[in-house]
């Protein structure tokens, strides 16, 4: 015997179940958006924190920073001993053109030295704490060796080879002169990029960073004397300095790259096009250093 009345009773429970699905999706994404004071001013606060490995996370933050009218200026954060050149460079590169477009104040933390400091430059003014760990202009490769080891236990490595420098840095033999002598022209040309891009930035001669770019440390109080930093203090007079460039009185701040809620998590994980809708809703939340 057919039941139409049970199938319509199920179909009706159904999309009643689907409809409160989607309208708690939407409800929620209105909270997090009010929550966030979607519209109002803002100040951005980019964290630069640790080694700097790679710029994926920290391009698309910079990026949103520079493209949300909400946000009306910048402050880069960084607590970092440096990273990979590359990686600092391209960085670099993309806080310039943020600078354009809207104020960029830099608060130094317990360090930024070396690659830390290299981004510093691109605010157009520096806070540091007295006691900040800045410095180190340099540029180093590490190159294990394990040459000996490998003897002791018996294992060699055949290379074969489509040019001399194709195997520069082997952790199974010493540098041959010739590869030392070519790693270090190397080096000299990144450290010279470093120490060429501090002369344009903080407007001090070439001669003078080329004394103090040895791969010392400076204090906050050292780099302010030395002209690495523009003026002492922790990270809410950088904060004001922003809001005044800005002509703001009042105004909140909001932290990139953003840390994942719980919905941002869901919505990536659980939902279909998760990644899609969280993207449309700006929901997400051998190494060469500069030492």
């Amino acid at each position: 015997m057919k039941r139409p009345w049970l199938t319509y009773g199920l179909a009706f429970i159904g999309g009643l179940v689907v409809s409160l699905i989607i309208i708690s999706f939407f409800v929620a994404l209105l909270v997090s958006l009010l929550d966030k004071g979607w519209g109002k001013p803002k100040i951005g606060v980019l964290e630069v924190k640790g080694v700097i490995f790679d710029s994926e996370t920290y391009l698309p933050a910079i990026r949103e920073l520079k493209e949300r009218k909400d946000i009306k200026a910048v402050v880069l954060r960084i607590d970092s001993p440096g990273g990979a050149i590359g990686p600092v460079q391209e960085i670099f590169e993309e806080l310039q053109s943020l600078r354009q477009s809207k104020p960029l104040f830099v608060s130094m933390g317990g360090v930024s030295a070396s690659g830390g400091l290299y981004l510093a430059l691109a605010g157009q003014r520096i806070f540091a704490n007295p006691g900040t760990i800045t410095g180190s202009i340099g540029v180093m490769i590490q190159l294990p060796n394990f040459e000996k080891l490998m003897d002791k236990i018996g294992i060699s490595a055949e290379v074969i080879k489509s040019g001399d420098f194709k195997d520069t840095g082997s952790s199974f033999r010493k540098l041959s002169e010739r590869e030392r002598k070519y790693l270090q022209e190397k080096v000299n040309a990144l450290h010279h990029q470093f120490v060429r891009k501090i002369a344009e930035e903080r407007k001090i001669e070439l001669e003078k960073v080329k004394v103090m770019a040895d791969g010392r440390i400076f204090t906050g109080e050292e780099a302010l004397s030395l002209g690495l930093v523009d003026e002492l203090g922790n990270f809410y007079r950088a904060v004001e300095a922003a809001k005044k460039a800005a002509n703001l009185e009042k105004a909140e701040l909001l932290y990139f790259p953003e840390k994942k809620g719980f919905l941002s998590k869901f919505i990536e994980e659980k939902l279909p096009l998760g990644g899609l809708l969280s993207e449309h809703f700006s929901l997400r939340g051998f190494y060469i250093y500069q030492k």
